[in-house]
C-alpha cells in the first residue's frame, strides 16, 4: 500500500475515533446544544474525511486524498476539542484537561492549515517549483504550530471557567515574555501572508500549466475555493442584519463540504461538467452582491445619520432600487468576467452576433458558421452537421453526407432536430449546447437553403429527364409509325394500284379484299399507338378506365374509386399511376393482393395504391418509378413510396385537383 493511501485511511481511523468518543462526551454532558452543534459539524467534516479516502483508494498514489482527509480531521478535531472543554468546564477531574485547555488557546490556527496545504499542494501533492515555494510549504503547518505553543506558555491565567489550570507546557517568566509575546502576536499576520501566498501559489500554478486537464482540475479547486469569500460576504450580511456573525457560520459549513466536493471533482471527474462557465457566474454574482451589500451598507449608514437611526426598510428600498439599476448592467459584467475566465465562451458567442451583423450587411453568410466556431474556439476538428427537412440524413454546409462523430449535441429550432454541433479538441458539452441554441437561427437558415438548392437541383434533373424521355417518346412513335402503319399504308396503295391495273382481268375483288384488310390492320395499329399517347378508356372516366384496367390482373384487386369527375389531365396522370404501381406489384413484387383507392378532398385527389408483397421498392433514377415521379411532379403533385422488406408496398400520389 503506497504512503499517501496508507496516510488517508490512518486520517480516516483517527477522525471516527475521534467522533466516537467525542459523541461519549456529548452523552456525559448531557447538553442539547452541544450534541446538535457537535453532530451537524461531524457530517460536515466527515465529507471530507470521505471523499478523501474516496480519492486515495481510486489514486494510491495522489497526496490530494490524504490532504483532503486532513481537512475534516482537523475540523473534527477542533469540534472535539470544542466538546471536551464544555464538559471539562463543570468536571474537573475528566483526564488530559491541563493539556487540552493549553492547546486550545491557539488551535483555531488549525482550520486554515488544510486548506492553505491544499492551494499550495494541489493537484500533484508538490508545491510549485522553486526554494521559496518549498519554504512556504514547510512554514504553513509551522507557524500555526510554534502559535499553539507560544499560546500555551502565555503566563497570563486561562479564561474562565479554567482560571486554576496549569500551564501544561508551563510558563515563561515575563521578562522573557516580553520578547516571546510580540512574537506571537507577529505570527498573525505571517498566517495571512502565509495564506495569501499559498493562493499565489495555485495562481502561478495555472499559469504554468499547459495540459487542459490539469487546467480544467485548478478551476474546479479555485470554484470550491470562493465559498471563502462568499463567508466573508455572509459574515458582512449577519452584521448588517443580526448585529452578529451567526450567518458565517453556515458559510463555512458550506465551504467545508465545498472545497473537498470540488476537489475530488477535479481530480476523478474534472470534465463533469463546464466549470469555465460555472466560475464565471460564480464570480459575476459574487461580484453583484458585493456591490449591493454595499450600497445596503451606505443606505443604511446615510438613513443613520440624516433620521438619528438605523432604517431598515429604507435601506431595504434603495437597495431594491439599485438591484433593478443593476440587473440590465449584470449582462455586461458577465461578459467583461468572461473576457478573463471564459475566453472561449466569449470569443464564440461574439463570433456567431458577428456572422449575424454582417449577413444584414450583406458581407458573409450563414454558411460560415463552421469556421467562425473554429476560429473562436480554436478547434480546427469542430463540425456543423446540417439536418436536411423531412430526412435523418446529415450533411455539410455544402450538402456532402457528414457521419457524427464524437461529442456531438443536437441544434434544435423550436423543438424541432435541424442539426448537430459535432466538438472537436476542445470545449464542454455544456458550452456546445449554449453555442447550439445562439447558432440555431442560423442553422435553419442553412438547412432550408439546402433544401431549397436540392429542390432546383432535382427540378433540373425533372425537366432533363422528362426532356430526354419526350425525345425517346417521339423516335418510337416515328419508329412505329414509320415499321407499322406507315408500312401498312405504303403496301394498301401498291395494292391500289394494282387493283386498278387488273380491272380489264376482271379479278378486282380478291385484291381490294386484301386491301381492306391491310386497312383494318393498320387502323388497329394506329389505335394501338394513340392508346399509348392517351388511354382510350378514359373517355368513358377515371372509374370506369381503372375498372377497365384491374379487370385483366391475374391477382385480386380491391377496387375503391370516387365517382366524382375530375379534369382529363388529372385523370390521365391518376390513371398511369395506378397502372405502373398495378403492374410493378403484379411482375415484381410477388403480391398476393392489390388495394387501389382514388379519393378526393380539400382541393387534391390522392391515388394508393397498396399491395402486400415482399416489399423493398425504391425510387432509382431510370426506374419505372422515377418517370411516374417526374410526371406527377410536372403535374404539379408529389409522389411518396414506402417500402419496407416485408411489409408490401404502397405508393401514393397527390395531385392539385381544383373543381
Amino acid at each position: 500500500m503506497t504512503r499517501p493511501r496508507l496516510t488517508a485511511y490512518g486520517m480516516a481511523v483517527l477522525a471516527v475515533a475521534l467522533v466516537g468518543t467525542g459523541a461519549w462526551l456529548v452523552v456525559l454532558d448531557g447538553d442539547g446544544g452541544q450534541a446538535v452543534y457537535f453532530g451537524v459539524a461531524c457530517v460536515l467534516a466527515s465529507a471530507s474525511v470521505v471523499l478523501g479516502v474516496l480519492v486515495a483508494a481510486k489514486r494510491p498514489a495522489d497526496r490530494t486524498g490524504a490532504l483532503l482527509a486532513s481537512v475534516g480531521l482537523a475540523a473534527i478535531w477542533i469540534v472535539f476539542t470544542d466538546v471536551y472543554l464544555d464538559l471539562a468546564g463543570h468536571r474537573p477531574g475528566l483526564p488530559g484537561r491541563a493539556v487540552m485547555v493549553t492547546v486550545s488557546q491557539g488551535l483555531w490556527m488549525l482550520n486554515y492549515v488544510p486548506a492553505a496545504l491544499l492551494m499550495l499542494l494541489f493537484p500533484d501533492g508538490r508545491p510549485p517549483p522553486g526554494r521559496r515555494w518549498r519554504a512556504v510549504a514547510v512554514a504553513v503547518p509551522a507557524v500555526p504550530a510554534l502559535f499553539i505553543v507560544l499560546a500555551g506558555l502565555d503566563p497570563a491565567p486561562f479564561p474562565a471557567p479554567f482560571g486554576g489550570v496549569r500551564h501544561a507546557f508551563g510558563t515563561v517568566p515575563p521578562p522573557l515574555w516580553t520578547v516571546l509575546g510580540p512574537v506571537e502576536i507577529a505570527l498573525l499576520p505571517a498566517l495571512l501572508l502565509l495564506l495569501v501566498a499559498s493562493a499565489t501559489a495555485m495562481i502561478a500554478r495555472y499559469r504554468r500549466a499547459g495540459d487542459p486537464v490539469r487546467r480544467a482540475q485548478l478551476k474546479w479547486f479555485a470554484l470550491g475555493a470562493l465559498f471563502l469569500p462568499a463567508t466573508l460576504l455572509l459574515c458582512w450580511l449577519s452584521y448588517l442584519l443580526l448585529d452578529g456573525p451567526d450567518l458565517a457560520l453556515a458559510g463555512l459549513g458550506a465551504t467545508l463540504v465545498a472545497i473537498p466536493t470540488a476537489t475530488a471533482i477535479a481530480i476523478l471527474r474534472h470534465d463533469l461538467y463546464d466549470v469555465d462557465r460555472a466560475l464565471s457566474a460564480a464570480v459575476t454574482y459574487g461580484l453583484v452582491t458585493t456591490v449591493l451589500l454595499g450600497f445596503y451598507t451606505a443606505a443604511a449608514f446615510v438613513a443613520g445619520v440624516t433620521a438619528g437611526r438605523s432604517s431598515p426598510a429604507a435601506a431595504a428600498t434603495a437597495t431594491a432600487v439599485c438591484a433593478l439599476v443593476l440587473s440590465p448592467l449584470r449582462a455586461r459584467l458577465q461578459v467583461r468576467v468572461d473576457r478573463r475566465l471564459y475566453p472561449a465562451r466569449q470569443a464564440a458567442l461574439a463570433a456567431i452576433d458577428g456572422l449575424r451583423t454582417r449577413m444584414h450587411a450583406g458581407e458573409a453568410v450563414p454558411e460560415q458558421l463552421q469556421a467562425v466556431l473554429r476560429a473562436a474556439l480554436r478547434d480546427p476538428d469542430l463540425r456543423v452537421g446540417y439536418r436536411l427537412p423531412g430526412t435523418d440524413e446529415l450533411v455539410t454546409a455544402s450538402g456532402a453526407p457528414l457521419e457524427p462523430h464524437g461529442q456531438a449535441v443536437a441544434i434544435r429550432f423550436g423543438g424541432t432536430p435541424i442539426g448537430v454541433l459535432m466538438r472537436g479538441r476542445t470545449g464542454t458539452r455544456e458550452l456546445l449546447r449554449e453555442l447550439a441554441d445562439a447558432s440555431a437561427l442560423l442553422v435553419e437558415v442553412v438547412r432550408l437553403r439546402l433544401d431549397l438548392r436540392r429542390a432546383l437541383r432535382d427540378v433540373e434533373d425533372s425537366r432533363a429527364r422528362l426532356l430526354r424521355a419526350g425525345y425517346a417518346e417521339r423516335q418510337r412513335l416515328e419508329r412505329d409509325l414509320h415499321d407499322g402503319a406507315q408500312q401498312r399504308l405504303v403496301s394498301l396503295g401498291m395494292a391500289l394500284r394494282l387493283a386498278q391495273r387488273h380491272l380489264p382481268d376482271g379479278d378486282v375483288a380478291n385484291v381490294l379484299d386484301q386491301a381492306v384488310d391491310e386497312l383494318g390492320t393498320a387502323v388497329a395499329e394506329l389505335r394501338q399507338i394513340a392508346h399509348g399517347l392517351r388511354p382510350s378508356s378514359l373517355e368513358e372516366g377515371l372509374p370506369a378506365a381503372l375498372a377497365m384496367l384491374v379487370r385483366g390482373v391475374p391477382i385480386p384487386v380491391v377496387l375503391d374509386v370516387c365517382p366524382e369527375p375530375v379534369p382529363e389531365d388529372v385523370a390521365t396522370t391518376a390513371y398511369y399511376v395506378a397502372s405502373e404501381a398495378v403492374a410493378n406489384a403484379v411482375k415484381h413484387a410477388e403480391a398476393g393482393g392489390i388495394r387501389l383507392r382514388v379519393s378526393r378532398a380539400d382541393g387534391h385527389l390522392t391515388v394508393e395504391v397498396h399491395d402486400d408483397g415482399f416489399g423493398g421498392a425504391t425510387i432509382e433514377p431510370g426506374s419505372g418509378l422515377a418517370g411516374l415521379a417526374d410526371r406527377v411532379a410536372a403535374a404539379g403533385g408529389a409522389l411518396s413510396v414506402a417500402s419496407r422488406p416485408g411489409s408490401g408496398t404502397s405508393v401514393e400520389a397527390v395531385l392539385p385537383c381544383a373543381s
